[in-house]
């Protein structure tokens, strides 16, 4: 089967803090509602619901999501940058006759504009998902490897059966992904297409 290797889009592909701030800001100022977007950042990864329930009331979920949705094209964006190696990393695994996607639990038309802005063309890109619902796009995409920075993707990668492979570019550091049972740690991308070549040089059982 052809190499198909996984990756998550916040704190992985993208750092996405600072556009997710800005965010947070804009939405707080246009509810009058407080929002502590330092707070926020640190915890990015799961679904924007669960972060807004720390905000708002629980009936007012859904819309505040709908206008932070809204609003967040303009604002977060372009204040979104790549981190370092993402490029190098599908490079990596095209160059190795592989298959890159993205599988991420942000909105996936907002997802799909970070891509574009920042000239990163996976092979498919899924959104939406979360945790173990990301293995179902991973296993109908057929990918072996999940390279993620969160608990959730290690848990995504499990419940698809493939190789956990994580950055500590997000809220864990290297000590903790290895904790929660990452199968690879990595400072960051940058480190990628050099485990990625090893990898695959390994024999197989």
């Amino acid at each position: 089967m052809a190499l198909t290797v996984g990756f998550d889009l916040d704190m992985t592909l993208i750092d996405s803090r600072p556009g997710i701030h800005a965010c947070y800001t804009a939405l707080a100022e246009r509810t009058g509602t407080y929002i502590d977007a330092d707070l926020a950042v640190t915890r990015l990864g799961p679904p924007l619901e669960e972060e807004l329930v720390n905000w708002f009331p629980a009936d007012r979920v859904a819309a505040i999501a709908g206008l932070y949705r809204e609003i967040y094209p303009a604002i977060a964006v372009t204040a979104t940058p790549a981190l370092p190696g993402a490029a190098e990393a599908l490079a990596a695994v095209r160059e190795a006759g592989g298959r890159a996607i993205v599988v991420t639990a942000k909105y996936e038309p907002n997802a799909e504009l970070h891509l574009k802005h920042l000239g990163i063309r996976p092979d498919a890109l899924v959104g939406d998902l979360w945790a173990e619902r990301k293995a179902r796009a991973l296993r109908e995409h057929g990918a072996g490897v999940y390279v993620g920075d969160h608990e959730g993707d290690i848990r995504a990668a499990r419940a698809a059966d493939a190789l956990s492979v994580t950055v500590a570019t997000g809220p864990f550091d290297a000590g903790q992904l290895g904790a929660l049972g990452a199968d690879v740690v990595l400072d960051g991308l940058t480190a990628f297409p050099e485990w990625l070549a090893g990898y695959l040089a390994a024999p197989r059982a």
